[in-house]
């Protein structure tokens, strides 16, 4: 399903699309429909500009999406560098992303300065291609603004998206779980100090975009999320370590 919200404020007049693989691109994919990931589009239905949150899997499809709504593709926005979100090879799996992007319809792609490199060895396209972000930097298009929120734990430069009452979250935060550490970049503890002091402080109301569909609603208010993510509710680290491994 295909997730619509032409304004998500009474001020900003957002576009916002919550795309996923096997569903809404890379239909004949199996590995796509496996793999569950999002892709967002984010704009300015004014100026009919919008930028791409982890593009892959279907570079075709997501740029055939923006033509159909009359939009123009000006940016990419990078979670993370894991290659089911940026292209690349992960598990024996090829999958297509920034680099066939970058061929196609090259735009500025958006990543934290400490996720830089890893995207340059995952995906082959130059850091000229990249605009290395800090956390709370703001990306504008139009008068729609885009704070990128550095969420590290994940890996070294994960960042959620935040605009107006949505955040994106990547592999951060999930609606009923969070990011696994135990891939390459991956830190327990950096995660832990990411959920319960950065995202502490995002509101109850705010919607929360996964990275990924692993059942249930495709989205929820933080403050059900809360409620319901026994990730959130562990306090002590020791606690957590024992959980997550160190």
């Amino acid at each position: 399903k295909i997730i619509t919200e032409a304004s998500l404020s009474e001020t900003n007049p957002i576009y916002f699309k919550q795309l996923l693989s096997g569903i809404d691109l890379g239909m004949s994919n199996p590995s796509a429909r496996s793999m569950a990931n999002f892709v967002y589009l984010i704009g300015n239905t004014e100026t009919r500009e919008c930028m791409v949150v982890d593009p892959a899997w279907d570079i075709d499809g997501i740029l055939k999406v923006v033509e159909e709504d009359g939009m123009k593709l000006t940016g990419a926005l990078v979670t993370h560098y894991h290659p089911d979100h940026v292209g690349g090879e992960i598990f024996g799996i090829e999958i297509t992303g920034l680099a066939e992007l970058m061929s196609k319809h090259p735009v500025p792609v958006y990543v934290n300065k400490h996720e830089a490199e890893g995207v340059k060895q995952v995906t082959g396209i130059s850091m000229t291609d990249m605009k290395q972000m800090d956390g709370d930097d703001i990306v504008k298009i139009g008068s729609v603004e885009i704070k990128c929120l550095h969420t590290p734990g994940h890996t070294p430069g994960s960042q959620c998206f935040r605009v107006a009452d949505s955040l994106v979250a990547g592999d951060t935060l999930f609606l009923q779980g969070c990011g696994r550490v135990d891939l390459p970049g991956g830190n327990s503890e950096e995660l832990f100090h990411t959920l319960t002091r950065r995202l502490s402080k995002i509101e109850d109301h705010i919607v929360l975009y996964p990275g990924h569909n692993y059942g249930g609603s495709p989205f929820g208010e933080m403050g059900d999320v809360r409620e319901s993510n026994s990730y959130l509710k562990i306090n002590s680290l020791d606690d957590w370590l024992s959980i997550m491994g160190r």
